[in-house]
């Protein structure tokens, strides 16, 4: 008769599995567990390339931590993480403590305020430029980055420029790569990381596209493929519905951008009476 061993579970948090299981692990693969154990509310933050570079590893390594931690990928690893972490900083709620719209308005207005310092004029010249003769632009972007990428899609839309937003990843590569020459496609991840994302304006890239990178992560793989960077301040975090700040902090540089477009765009304000005159009719 065959017995089925039954291994024992690891601890299901990163934190437990990283002080478990260090001692087998190579001196290289070690010294990144310790890394991130002294490290893992900054880590719960970065990108696999981020942590690479702070840990002094390739991507490489990272990864097969991870694996060895019995976790699918970083992006697993980097959810568990964030779990241990929030756990770590819970606390009582106090009767100091912010009444949710105080700190939800302060946190957004904060978060306006740092984008704000992030802007680089001379990128978003260049960008605003590109987009003003661009036969058309692509935007990209996967789950509220999507969102965020129909809203400035419709924005150059009312101006007169042809504008298309793909959230469906397939669609987005098919239109990518029928853009015509002097197009303009760009991607929308606050990570930097979301692989729909970086495929697409690498695809762009490749066919010589101005490509733009809208992301909060600076060592981040979106931005290998851009020619322009525009940098947002909402931090990710997998386990926090930082939804608003996030949301914010692109739409604000986008309407910057905008803003940057029509200046550029004389006949832009035309059409703006001609678009708002379009839908008249939908209204009461």
């Amino acid at each position: 008769m065959t017995q089925t061993v039954i291994q024992p579970a690891a601890p299901g948090g990163a934190l437990g599995r990283l002080r478990q299981q260090a001692a087998p692990l190579s001196p290289t693969l070690q010294r990144v567990a310790e890394y991130v154990v002294r490290h893992a509310d900054s880590v719960v933050h970065q990108t696999i390339t981020e942590l690479a570079t702070s840990a002094g590893v390739s991507e490489a390594t990272i990864t097969r931590l991870c694996r060895k931690l019995n976790f699918a990928g970083f992006h697993a690893f980097k959810i568990a993480l964030a779990s241990d972490v929030a756990s770590r900083e819970a606390l009582p709620p106090s009767s100091g403590t912010l009444d949710p719209t105080t700190h939800l308005v302060r946190q957004t207005c904060r978060t306006l305020e740092d984008t704000a310092q992030l802007l680089n004029p001379a990128v978003l010249d260049d960008v605003a430029q590109a987009i003003a003769r661009a036969p058309r632009v692509d935007l990209t972007g996967q789950g509220n980055s999507g969102l965020v990428a129909q809203y400035f899609a419709h924005r150059l839309m009312r101006i007169g420029i042809t504008a298309v937003a793909c959230t469906d990843p397939h669609i987005a590569a098919v239109s990518v790569s029928t853009l015509p020459r002097g197009g303009v496609v760009i991607g929308i991840s606050s990570s930097g990381s979301t692989i729909d994302t970086v495929q697409h304006l690498h695809l762009a890239q490749n066919h010589g596209h101005f490509t733009v990178a809208l992301t909060h992560r600076g060592s981040s793989p979106v931005t290998r493929y851009a020619r322009a960077v525009l940098f947002t301040a909402a931090q990710e975090d997998p386990l926090r519905d930082s939804v608003l700040a996030t949301l914010s902090s692109q739409t604000l540089m986008l309407e910057l951008l905008y803003a940057a477009v029509l200046a550029r765009r004389p006949e832009a304000h035309a059409m703006l009476r001609v678009t708002a005159e379009s839908v008249v009719e939908k209204k009461y």
